[in-house]
């Protein structure tokens, strides 16, 4: 199973809250036809699902603490091998949020064939997180915590960034226009790829 993922076209997608990187993550799997993988998805998921490992889970996270890094990455392995025969490839929304989590990553499942940053600036971000806290209901949809998530968000990610910059596979995107407009520069990368 393992080699079956070691074939597989992996990319990392890394984009501050507000970014647009999940609403482009969308249209990728539509267009196509990858596997989008979001660790806080697969994290909830487990939670739901009551079983043994999501009452683990539920208590980590209800302590406040960060779930075990061996964890996150066994679920996304086990998701990935779920999907590798039907799959043109993986979309690893937010991770990894530091240089560690990457290498242990490449470690136990593979290398990423290319990092999508999906950059708009923290104006941006925070102009749509407050607009998407008008509809959404998430509690950290506020300003003051928005303003929190960036600081987290820059400080994790820019090792990530130059660790994979040095390998030459980061494509920086302008997430500051539509979002036609950022899927137009996803397009350009994504069939550079074949």
């Amino acid at each position: 199973m393992a080699e079956k993922l070691k074939k597989s076209k992996i990319i990392f997608v890394v984009g501050g809250p507000g970014s647009g990187k999940g609403t482009q993550c969308e249209k990728i799997v539509e267009k196509y036809g990858y596997t989008h993988l979001s660790t806080g998805d697969l994290l909830r998921d487990e939670v739901n699902s009551g079983s043994e490992r999501g009452k683990k889970l539920s208590a980590i996270m209800e302590k406040g603490e960060l779930v075990p890094l061996d964890t996150v990455l066994d679920m996304l392995r086990d998701a990935m091998v779920a999907k590798a025969d039907i799959s043109q490839g993986f979309l690893i929304d937010g991770y990894p949020r530091e240089v560690k989590q990457g290498e242990e990553f490449e470690r136990r499942i593979g290398a990423p064939c290319l990092l999508l940053y999906v950059d708009a600036g923290s104006e941006t971000m925070v102009k749509r997180l407050l607009k998407r806290g008008e509809t959404s209901g998430r509690v950290d949809d506020n300003e003051e915590t928005i303003k929190k998530r960036l600081e987290t968000y820059y400080k994790a990610t820019e090792p990530v960034i130059s660790f994979y910059q040095n390998r030459g596979i980061v494509r920086k995107l302008n997430a500051e226009g539509s979002v036609d407009d950022v899927f137009a520069q996803v397009c350009t990368v994504l069939d550079s790829l074949k």
